[in-house]
């Protein structure tokens, strides 16, 4: 691998608690550095962010309307089922 050298500045606290955290990981600076930019990278962008925010938006735009209608035939199921049992419990004398 061909490497290239690139500098950065910080303050003094910074580079020692850098050194330490680099020191107490048993790893070089250069590859703290390299390991956190690397991952730093790897996350998504904001931009994603709001993209995959947008599209679970709008499936769930889509999908509510739906779901209230399943739970409202659910409901209209259990309230014509509960008056049927009632109707054949009057019927059979058991309830007035």
């Amino acid at each position: 691998m061909r490497t290239e050298r690139v500098t950065f500045l910080t303050s003094a606290e910074h580079k020692a608690q850098l050194d330490a955290f680099a020191a107490d990981r048993g790893e070089s600076v250069g590859n703290v550095v390299r390991e956190a930019t690397s991952r730093y990278m790897a996350q998504p962008s904001a931009d994603d962010e709001e993209a995959e925010l947008a599209a679970l938006v709008d499936e769930l735009t889509k999908a509510v309307p739906v779901m209230r209608a399943s739970l409202e035939r659910t409901s209209q199921i259990i309230t014509d089922s509960m008056a049927e049992v009632d109707r054949k419990l009057r019927e059979a004398g058991i309830r007035k």
